[in-house]
C-alpha cells in the first residue's frame, strides 16, 4: 500500500488520546483491514514504540507505523480465528524478536501464553491486563490497557469479537452462559474505559437492538452516531454499552417482553442471539 493511501485511512480513522503527564501519553489508533475488521496499533508516545493488536494485514499495520513515526515491538492477538490470527505468521516473519501474545496454543506463531487476570508490559509505559471472555472461541482474550503512570486512568479495552459495539459475537465455542459471564465480566470495568472491537458491525446491531427496545433513547442515539461515522470503534465506552447494547441490558422490561421472557439473564441472551442470528432488518 502506497504512504498516500495510508495517510487517507489514518486520517479517516478515530484516535483516542490518554493523556496522563506531559511526557507519558498511550493512543490507539484502529487501522481498517479485510471488509470489516479492526486492527489497532497501541502506541506508547514516549518511547516511539507500539503493539499491533490482531495484525491480520502486517504490510498495512507496517504503513501505518511508518506513518506514525513508531516502531512495531509486539502483537496481542484476542483468539485464534484466522481474520484475527491470520497475520501472525508474516508478523513473525517481519519481525522475528517481538512477542506474540494469545489465549491459547491455537493462535499462529505464539510466543507467550496468557491467561485470566495476567497482566505484562509493553513498549515501555503500557500495561496489559488479561480478562478471558470465552465463548466466540474458547481462547478469547480481552485486553484492558493503561498508562503505567497513571492506572486508575479507565484506559481501554480490546475486546476481539467477545463484545461489540451494541451487540456480541456468535457463541461458536460456548453457550450463552459463558457469553452473559464475559459481558459481566467486561461490565465491572469503568464505565468510562473505551471499547475496541473486532469489527465494524454497529449499524447492524443498533437496528437489531432498536426492534428489541424500541423506546430506549441511548439506542436512537446510537443509530445517529451510526449514520454520522463511517468508523465507530474507539468512539464509545463500556457505560455507552450499558446503556445500549442489548445483550448487556437482560435486566430491560422491555427486552424482558420482547424475548417473552422474565429474571434469567442467561435465557435472556440465549435469545436475544437466536433473535439476532435471524434478523433482517
Amino acid at each position: 500500500m502506497c504512504h498516500t493511501a495510508v495517510r487517507r485511512i489514518i486520517s479517516l480513522i478515530p484516535r483516542r488520546n490518554f493523556s496522563v503527564t506531559a511526557s507519558t501519553r498511550m493512543k490507539v489508533v484502529p487501522v481498517p483491514v479485510r471488509e470489516d475488521n479492526y486492527a489497532y496499533l497501541l502506541i506508547d508516545e514516549p518511547s516511539s514504540k507500539a503493539a499491533a493488536v490482531d495484525p491480520y494485514d502486517v504490510p498495512r499495520i507496517q504503513a501505518a507505523a511508518d506513518q506514525l513515526g513508531v516502531s512495531i515491538v509486539a502483537a496481542i492477538t484476542t483468539h485464534h480465528h484466522f481474520d484475527h490470527s491470520g497475520g501472525n505468521e508474516e508478523f513473525n516473519t517481519k519481525y522475528p524478536t517481538a512477542p506474540i501474545y494469545g489465549g491459547s496454543d491455537k493462535i499462529p506463531r505464539l510466543t507467550n501464553l496468557v491467561k485470566d487476570k495476567d497482566e505484562f508490559v509493553v513498549c515501555e509505559n503500557i500495561r496489559v491486563r488479561c480478562m478471558a471472555t470465552p465463548c466466540h472461541t474458547q481462547d478469547s482474550i480481552s485486553y484492558h490497557v493503561t498508562d503505567t503512570a497513571k492506572q486508575s486512568q479507565p484506559g481501554g479495552v480490546f475486546t476481539g469479537d467477545t463484545l461489540f459495539i451494541g451487540g456480541c459475537g456468535n457463541f461458536f465455542e460456548g453457550t450463552a452462559e459463558d457469553m452473559h459471564a464475559a459481558l459481566s465480566y467486561l461490565g465491572t470495568l469503568p464505565d468510562e474505559t473505551v471499547t475496541y472491537v473486532g469489527h465494524e458491525y454497529t449499524a447492524k446491531n443498533a437496528a437489531f437492538a432498536q426492534s428489541v427496545e424500541p423506546m430506549n433513547p441511548d439506542i436512537t442515539r446510537l443509530i445517529r452516531l451510526c449514520q454520522e461515522n463511517k468508523v465507530t470503534t474507539g468512539k464509545f465506552t463500556i457505560g455507552d454499552e450499558k446503556s445500549w447494547n442489548v445483550f448487556m441490558r437482560p435486566q430491560s422490561e422491555d427486552i424482558k417482553k420482547a424475548t417473552g421472557l422474565t429474571g434469567d439473564g442467561v435465557a435472556i441472551v440465549r435469545k436475544l442471539r437466536e433473535m439476532k442470528n435471524s434478523f433482517r432488518g
